[in-house]
This record gives C-alpha cells, structure tokens and sequence, in this order.
C-alpha cells in the first residue's frame, strides 16, 4: 500500500513546479487513499462510479427536459452518492473485522447500489424517451434480487 502511494506520487511529481507537484502529490494521496478505502480499484468500483456519475447526468438532463430542476434535489443526490462511498468503505472494514477471505460484504453493498442506480439510470433515459435493451433491464433487477437473497441469511 505504501509503495503504491509512494510510486503514484513521485509519477504524479515528475516534472512539475512546486505548486503543481504539491497539488499532483496531494490529488494522487488522496485518490490512492480512497480507492483503498473502498477495497481497491477495481472493475466493480469504475463500474459504479461510472453508474453513479451517469445516474447524475441522466437525471439533470431528465429534469432540464421536464423544467424541474432543483438545486437543493441535485445537492442531495450528490451526497447521497458521497455516503454510498462510506457504506462501501464501511463494507470494506467489516470484510477485515470479520476475517473475510473473499470481500463478501462490500460484493453485496456492490450489488446493491449498482442495481439501484442502475434502475435510476433506466428510469432517467425512459423520461429523456430513450429506450433500454429489456435483457440490461434484467440484469440489474438480477443485481437487485442478489443483494436481497444475501441479506435474507
């Protein structure tokens, strides 16, 4: 973990003025210590921060389109996305605690938020009048179905 941050910084500093390198050296920690934090970056998490950031998008252009966008609705959704991240993280510390082998907890807190933002995004192109392949539509309601089966133990 140390050598992977240590090495993202110096990449980050190669070549760069002092402010530069100490915003770069700042932005690398940072993102290094948050992708550890929610168990690696890996393809489940571009995956949802892909969901999320389109589920962002989609949803403002949906409510551009219906005249009903609301500062105070995208100020929460976006925090609301933020404490999603903790959940992860907090799914991430358990898998530790527990002595998880396998990252169980944070697989099932994946699963779930990508259904939900993936429905979202679904809901957000249907108001934007763009049609969704009904096997995509299947799947994340699998996704969903998946989290709940897990939590039924």
């Amino acid at each position: 973990m140390v050598k992977q941050l240590l090495s993202t910084i110096i990449t980050a500093v190669a070549g760069a003025s002092g402010k530069e390198a100490a915003f770069g050296g700042a932005i690398a920690a940072s993102g290094t210590t948050i992708a550890a934090a929610l168990g690696g970056w890996d393809i489940a998490l571009k995956i949802l921060i892909f969901a999320m950031v389109f589920d962002y998008i989609t949803g403002l252009l949906a409510a551009i389109k219906e005249k009903r966008v609301d500062s105070d609705v995208m100020l929460w959704g976006g925090i609301r996305k933020l404490v999603v991240g903790g959940v992860i993280a907090f799914a991430v510390l358990l898998d530790q605690f527990f002595g998880n082998d396998a990252p169980v907890l944070r697989t099932i807190a994946f699963y779930f938020y990508l259904g939900r933002e993936g429905l979202s995004i679904v809901e957000n192109l249907g108001k934007l009048n763009i049609l969704v392949p009904d096997g995509v539509k299947d799947k994340l309601q699998q996704l969903k179905g998946k989290e709940s089966e897990r939590s039924d133990v």
